[in-house]
Formats: structure tokens, sequence, C-alpha cells
């Protein structure tokens, strides 16, 4: 009878399991010239465009249930590109999966915001979860808001894999909320555009399964 339990709850747990694969969108102007983007809308640039097709091309045979996206351009965009590859799967655009809302910080650069805010940019990188630039959000406020947004989308696909693109902001607090990172704590972890970041949602939490898979991205941009 415990054998066979254990296999009833083996199964019922992986009925329940979200499998989820969590993108970043590909570059854009802004990444490289190190502006804060936040909930600016700016397109991929050439570069960003060409890690969509290719990261689209590695998820081409996936078993991909509901794309959702966040509803900016660079991360829509890349969310087309894979669903270009995936027939039949629409795209599902979900202000929920946005990045941090960055208020004033928008459109300056890490070295403009030194000169010009040296005590909110300290703050800021110092990662404190009370601080938010005017108009923007608070590490805190960004945790909930992605917790809750994964919960209420992973939880309508139990036994399915789906597939999230958003921003640099939310893939590390996926990896936080999976790993049990505190918000305070200095990343250590690969946050690059376009990788391939996977988890396990059930409705105890998520669980990280695989981080920053690159291997799609080794050929040449003009190819």
């Amino acid at each position: 009878m415990v054998a066979v339990f254990g296999v009833f709850l083996k199964d019922f747990v992986m009925h329940d399991a979200t499998r989820i694969i969590a993108i970043r969108h590909g570059e854009t102007d802004w990444n490289v010239e190190t502006r804060m983007q936040g909930h600016t809308d700016i397109p991929l640039n050439a570069t960003g465009r060409w890690q969509a097709q290719c990261v689209a091309n590695a998820l081409a045979d996936e078993d991909i249930s509901t794309l959702y996206t966040s509803d900016l351009t660079r991360a829509h965009a890349t969310a087309l590109a894979i669903a270009a590859r995936v027939p039949s799967r629409t795209v599902i655009p979900t202000t929920g999966l946005r990045e941090r809302g960055f208020g004033v910080f928008e459109g300056k650069t890490y070295a403009q915001l030194d000169a010009e805010a040296p005590e909110a940019a300290r703050r800021w990188r110092q990662r404190d979860v009370d601080f938010a630039p005017e108009g923007g959000e608070t590490l805190v406020q960004l945790r909930e808001r992605i917790a809750r947004t994964v919960d209420a989308l992973a939880s309508q696909h139990g036994g399915e894999q789906i597939v999230l693109v958003a921003h640099g902001g939310v893939l590390d607090t996926l990896y936080r909320l999976a790993t049990g990172q505190d918000m305070t704590v200095h990343r250590t972890w690969d946050l690059g555009n376009a990788r391939i970041n996977r988890l396990l949602w059930t409705p105890e939490g998520l669980t990280l399964v695989g981080w920053a898979d690159a291997q799609h991205l080794c050929g040449d941009l003009s190819s």
C-alpha cells in the first residue's frame, strides 16, 4: 500500500505541476546603451530580432500549451517570433509581466544616474527594498506583482508547459522566488537576453530546473 500510495502521490504532483519556460526579450538599443527601460516601450534592435528568431527555433519542437508575454513591444515581438514556430499558439499579453517600473529613472544611463541623483542611485544599487524612483516600483512591489501574476497564469495549466516572455527584472524575481534568494541579495546569476530558463510551478511555489541556456545563440548574426 505504501508503494502504491507513493506512485499515486507522484502522479498527482506531476499532474498538478506546470512547466515554465521563461525568456527575457531580445536585445534593444537601450540595453546596449545601459539605459533604464522599465515601462518605456522600446523595440528590439537587429541583434534582438536575431536572438528572438534563434530562441524561436530552439523551442520549435517543445510541447507548449500557451505563450504569455509582457505587453511591451520588446517582449511581445520576441513572443510573436516564438509563436510563429509553434503553430496554433496564441500570444496572450499581460501587464503583470512588465519590467519593474523605474519612473523618473527611465531613459537614463547608469552613469547619468550616478551623476544626477547619486543618493537615489546608491539606494537602487544597494537593492534597498523600500526604495522606488519617483513614479516607479519598489523591489517588494515587484516581487508581489510577479508572484501574483505567475500564480494566476501557471495555476491554469497543471500538467502543461507554458512560455513566459518578459524582462530582466521579472526573470531575476522568478529566480529568487524559485531559489529562496532574498530581494536584497546581489545577483550572481545570468539574465542575458533570449536565454532559455526552466522552472516548475506547483501550488507550493516555484522550483528551478535549468537556467540561462544560451546554446541556441552560438550562431552568426549575419547568417
